[in-house]
């Protein structure tokens, strides 16, 4: 019975402040689409990859250690690919107005687990300038590479191609819309129990007798001025209606 009553009471919240949750709710998803369409800047990405192969061995066979010889010299070529010996050349003939740490923060390097090829992804406004960056950090890399460490196990598997009609991989202002109105309800949801749980004023005669354990001995109703004016109007068309009848009657 609780259960029910609380129910009741949450529905009675939300019904109250319908309204203002509804506002906030629109409100939210109209700012999610303002920034995402006119503020965020589109960002383009395109990726290179980079295949670490198999040394040759005596006997012709690859050991599990030299799996994992392989698969440490991918995790130490991710360092490389990103570190300012490779990413200085790549400004260079780039012609690029950054700086290392900058270009970094363009450049991400991924591989799947026992594999041995490198994924080089970069991200940029410019789809031109992330096709660009992608294909000259593994070149660059490739070529570096057999100097830095002394193997030449590394060839470029695919170059980053860019596509006829490039669409930015962010914002994306479906899915921000859509969070803004779940954040939205949640918020107004939120401050609608809030502000009942603020609100202290008594509300019915159960809210007087739940609370100060007194009994109710009278209610004074409100009366609105519309009401109060069709009583006056129909107490004074009835008394002269009495008036009229008394008139009759004296003839």
């Amino acid at each position: 019975m609780e259960e029910t009553i609380s129910l009741k009471e949450i529905f009675e919240v939300i019904k109250k402040r319908l309204l203002m949750i509804i506002s906030i709710t629109l409100f939210a998803a109209t700012a999610a689409a303002i920034i995402s369409y006119f503020f965020l800047t589109p960002q383009y990405e395109n990726s290179s990859q980079i295949l670490v192969n198999q040394r040759n061995t005596e006997s012709g066979q690859v050991t599990q250690a030299d799996v994992r010889t392989n698969v440490e010299l991918i995790n130490t070529y991710s360092v490389i690919i990103k570190s300012p010996r490779i990413l200085d050349i790549v400004i260079e003939e780039l012609n690029l107005n950054m700086t290392s740490s900058q270009l970094a923060d363009k450049i991400q390097v991924n591989s799947a687990e026992n594999s041995q090829v490198v994924t080089v992804t970069a991200t940029d406004p410019d789809p031109v300038m992330a096709t660009n960056l992608a294909n000259a950090t593994v070149q660059v890399f490739e070529r570096e590479v057999p100097s830095l460490m002394n193997v030449d196990n590394v060839n470029i598997l695919t170059e980053a191609m860019l596509p006829d009609n490039p669409s930015p991989v962010s914002p994306n202002p479906l899915l921000n819309i859509a969070i803004a109105v779940v954040l939205g309800m949640m918020v107004g949801v939120g401050l609608a129990f809030l502000l009942e749980y603020l609100d202290n004023t008594f509300k019915s005669e159960e809210d007087i007798e739940k609370h100060l354990q007194l009994p109710v001995l009278g209610v004074v109703s409100f009366i609105s001025e519309k009401d109060m004016a069709q009583a006056v109007s129909s107490h004074t068309r009835k008394k002269r209606g009495k008036l009229s009848g008394a008139s009759q009657k004296a003839l």
